[in-house]
């Protein structure tokens, strides 16, 4: 038998360097944007003018719309706030409104489309809407409700046993956002699973909101534990913002799921 003798090269100093470059330095994957109509139909943000914190004006509100239907949305599903202490909006305000919008969408030659819906705060007000049947709806008997931010509610079970009792199918807004569900998204998969609709807010992914919400949100996408996404627009910056980040990997996991949004 014949040994051949093999030659194993040092490494030079030169070698772990360029080694270090490589894995510091490599020019990562960089992905196309990722496409808007695929998702179709936005079902929150705050376009009608002067009701809310979103749109001032009509000016505003279209300049807004013409950013959406450049992005690819078809149609966009408003909602102002309804909150005791605030925003006392009512239907007749909001569809007002609503119409007046369906107008200079008109005049401005734009084709995208515009219904309402509206956005509950769980406050003392929420609980006899429900039992009078008189809530804002979108899709199909689709209600979409928030809560306070920082601390949490109760009597949520009770809040979502009424809803589902009188016809409605509850959809928790931004859900990422509460800071007292921050790390784990187990109360999304046990409302899920009751068939409580969660949505998350885009631009949750691009980092606007913070690091620690961001993380929440891919959480949820990484998991599949959502059934909307919204833009929560509330001013034409919002929108900017999201386009600057839709070559993002978690936009195109997105596209991955099968959305509600696009059967409304």
């Amino acid at each position: 038998m014949v040994h051949t003798k093999t030659t194993i090269k040092p490494c030079t100093q030169t070698d772990n360097l360029m080694g270090i470059f490589d894995r510091f330095f490599k020019k990562k994957e960089v992905l196309p944007p990722f496409e808007l109509s695929r998702i179709k139909v936005d079902m929150h943000s705050h376009l009608i003018p002067g009701i809310d914190d979103g749109s001032k004006d009509m000016d505003q509100t279209i300049a807004m719309l013409a950013k959406f239907e450049s992005l690819g949305y078809k149609k966009v599903v408003t909602t102002p706030h309804i909150m005791s202490d605030g925003y006392p909006n009512t239907p007749d305000i909001i569809y007002s409104g609503l119409e007046e919008v369906r107008k200079a969408i008109k005049e401005a030659g734009l084709k995208i489309e515009i219904e309402a819906a509206a956005e509950y705060y769980f406050d003392e007000t929420l609980m006899p809407k429900i039992k009078n049947k008189e809530l804002l709806t979108f899709g199909d008997q689709y209600v979409l409700v928030e809560f306070a931010f920082h601390s949490p509610p109760q009597y949520l079970e009770q809040l979502f046993f009424e809803l589902q009792t009188n016809g409605y199918r509850p959809v928790v807004a931004h859900f990422e956002r509460y800071m007292y569900y921050l790390g784990n998204i187990e109360k999304a998969i046990e409302w899920r699973q009751k068939g409580i609709n969660i949505q998350v807010n885009l631009n949750s992914l691009t980092g606007h909101y913070g690091p620690d919400i961001r993380k929440q949100a891919e959480r949820l996408i990484d998991a599949g534990e959502f059934d909307f996404v919204g833009t929560d627009c509330h001013r034409i910056e919002h929108l900017m913002i999201l386009e600057d980040h839709l070559n993002m990997p978690y936009f195109h996991k997105i596209g991955n799921y099968l959305l509600k949004n696009r059967a409304l």
